[in-house]
């Protein structure tokens, strides 16, 4: 039995809804309460910061909310669940890497550590902080329909990236980009389901998905344009088309 294990259902929801509303912005509330946290004083210091702290609190929430005997890892969906779906999901995930480069030119000025920070180490974070807290936690504690439970750490997914582009600020655009992020939590969380509800493979697509984003240079209006955002929408959909057959195939090869 963990600290708050007791508490109402409805109750530990909120308060994991609020963690994961709150994960990335604990320095921005921090310094609104005039307790500002300085960046690392490295590349990426205050972005590695927060995407650590996001981290840290869903690894707190989940040690007190999770339910009586579910370990800490399988209550954010990093226990092992073979590597196998998330091996298929990389062969889909190479549909958005072929569009791209397509659609765009080879990224020359991307370093190494723009592509350990935007493609491997922020998407970590993300996933761990909204399908693994925001997701998989709400499963374990909830246990009710699934689509439904994924929908509102999609939506918040959907609102981090819609403030980050501007807000009412950004208009259109920031609106358009918001409800593409959303439902791209939305089917990171249903690949993440349909592989017995651990993060892998929606993590394995959205660090390949940033990856392939990062190497290839699109122009702004190509990259909002009808073919990148169908490009990217549609892998997401592959993959979850390949790894449900590999599911069924895996459920059939055991009876």
């Amino acid at each position: 039995m963990t600290l708050l294990s007791r508490l109402p259902n409805p109750v530990r929801v909120l308060l994991v809804l609020l963690g994961v509303g709150l994960g990335l912005n604990l320095r921005d509330l921090a310094a609104a309460a005039g307790a500002p946290i300085p960046a690392l004083p490295i590349p990426y210091g205050g972005s590695l910061l927060d995407n650590a702290l996001a981290v840290l609190v869903a690894v707190l929430l989940a040690s007190l909310l999770r339910p009586r005997g579910v370990g800490l890892l399988a209550s954010l969906g990093l226990r092992g669940s073979g590597w196998a779906g998330p091996l298929w999901v990389l062969v889909a995930s190479l549909a958005c890497w072929l569009g791209l480069a397509a659609l765009g030119t080879p990224n020359t000025a991307l370093t190494a550590l723009d592509a350990t920070m935007l493609g491997v180490l922020f998407p970590l974070a993300e996933e761990v902080l909204f399908r693994g807290l925001g997701f998989v936690l709400l499963v374990k504690i909830v246990r009710g329909p699934w689509p439904l439970l994924a929908l509102p750490q999609a939506l918040l997914f959907g609102m981090v990236h819609w403030l980050g582009f501007g807000g009412f600020d950004g208009g259109g655009i920031a609106l358009f980009v918001g409800a593409v992020i959303a439902l791209g939590g939305f089917i990171f969380a249903w690949l993440d389901h349909l592989d017995g509800d651990t993060l892998w493979c929606g993590l394995v697509l959205h660090i390949s998905m940033n990856l392939a984003w990062n190497a290839f240079r699109l122009d702004d209006a190509v990259a909002l344009g009808w073919q990148a955002t169908g490009l990217r929408i549609g892998t997401a959909l592959l993959a979850v088309a390949v790894l449900a057959w590999h599911v069924r195939r895996r459920r059939g090869n055991r009876l």
